[in-house]
């Protein structure tokens, strides 16, 4: 998975260098590429839905921590399970209708409505598998969370929970 980061973190460094190109191109010499605002679209949807999937795994989605940890520890347990699976499910209906837009895109053989004139598919495609790979990771969690029970809520808590500081501070060194 976190071939994944490096990847997307790369994607947004080229787009980055590629939109520098654009603006000194455009300022100094009146010449524009067309096409780099479409690209930047594609990469952050692509980028965004794999760093989803890496975020469910690491347990590192976004939670109201300040009334989480002022919940009793069973409470925890269960709103942690029950975040996962919504997660995974609300996830895995992005998938699903993702997968219908690719494969309208497929039928009438869309091709954006750019000077680029893309292809719909190729882009569609890396985002389809993004948020499949999403929805895995998502429900893999959940799943992990649920099985993490069988040997009591510590356990639970340890699969499911949001780093704490010192789990942040030990993955930060090493």
């Amino acid at each position: 998975m976190r071939l994944i980061g490096i990847l997307g973190g790369y994607a947004c460094l080229g787009l980055s260098f590629l939109i520098v190109f654009e603006i000194l191109a455009r300022k100094l010499f009146n010449f524009s590429l067309q096409g780099v605002d479409e690209i930047g679209g594609y990469v952050v949807a692509v980028a965004g839905t794999f760093g989803m999937a890496l975020a469910a795994v690491e347990r590192a989605h976004t939670r109201i921590d300040v009334l989480l940890l002022r919940l009793p520890f069973k409470m925890q347990a269960a709103l942690n399970l029950l975040a996962y699976v919504a997660l995974g499910l609300g996830a895995a209906f992005m998938a699903y209708m993702s997968w219908q837009t690719l494969s309208e895109s497929l039928l009438f053989n869309s091709v954006s409505s750019s000077p680029l004139q893309t292809p719909l598919w190729v882009p569609q495609s890396l985002w389809v598998a993004g948020l499949v790979v999403f929805a895995i990771a998502a429900l893999w969690s959940a799943c992990r969370g649920v099985f993490a029970l069988r040997h009591g809520l510590e356990a639970a808590s340890r699969a499911l929970a949001p780093p704490s500081i010192a789990e942040e501070i030990e993955e930060a060194r090493k």
